[in-house]
């Protein structure tokens, strides 16, 4: 497969489309919250949960507090909202009896797919237009800039009063 002529740019130009993206992702998310009856994070939370189901992990509570980086009273709000709504459910941990296992609940996934759907398919669409090593690039930079923001949202965390 060849890849398609691409336009040139400078990093400039790319962290500018990236800013605008982000930004326009973090407004879409909370349209998306919304629609689902959820807030962002508890959407964040029941994204982690299902990243662990497709893994066919199970995720304990103290696990997605980890995850989402929030305390485990903040987690407790989460599972009641996820619960309430109907998307996961707590379960007894059958090794340790004093933890507490997340299982989606079995139409939780097609639910979420119900609103992502549409666009799943247009980034498949998009991804069709790139070669494998294009797409590799992709994988690689997405996975390196998460990195990087992760370590720059930690010092963030850390110099604030």
């Amino acid at each position: 497969m060849e890849g398609k002529p691409r336009p040139d740019a400078t990093a400039e130009q790319a962290l500018y489309a990236m800013d605008r993206m982000i930004a326009l992702a973090q407004f879409g998310q909370q349209d998306i919250a919304a629609r689902l009856g959820l807030n962002v994070t508890d959407l964040t939370c029941l994204g982690f949960l299902i990243e662990a189901a497709m893994a066919e992990e199970s995720l304990a509570a103290g696990d997605l507090a980890e995850r989402a980086q929030l305390t485990t009273g903040a987690v407790t709000g989460v599972l009641n909202r996820l619960e309430k709504a109907g998307y996961a459910r707590r379960q007894a941990d059958p090794g340790d009896r004093r933890r507490v296992r997340v299982v989606l609940e079995a139409d939780a996934q097609a639910r979420i797919l119900e609103v992502y759907g549409p666009f799943y398919e247009r980034i498949d669409r998009l991804f069709a237009d790139y070669t494998p090593d294009e797409i590799a690039v992709l994988a690689d930079w997405f996975t390196r800039a998460k990195e990087i923001l992760g370590e720059s949202l930690a010092e963030v965390r850390e110099a604030t009063p």
